[in-house]
């Protein structure tokens, strides 16, 4: 059986996270701006942080798992 959580976690994490895309923190006139579309090198290193930190804690902490395929019935 295959483990998927880790990889759909980290697309849907990496899609919600983009900077700009939902929110950009921080902003260029404010501390969070929503659905500006643009992005800046402090904003590519906070949303790293928080995509690895919010990742971490679902995949080790939580310890989702979705699981694929079946046993063999050997």
């Amino acid at each position: 059986m295959l483990d998927w959580a880790p990889v759909l976690l980290g697309w849907l994490l990496f899609i919600l996270l983009s900077p700009g895309l939902l929110f950009r923190l921080p902003g260029k006139t404010r501390h969070v701006e929503f659905g500006s579309f643009t992005t800046n090198g402090t904003a590519i290193l906070v949303h790293t942080i928080i995509f690895f930190v919010v990742f971490t804690i679902l995949v080790l902490a939580v310890d989702i798992h979705i699981f694929t395929g079946s046993k063999s019935r050997s």
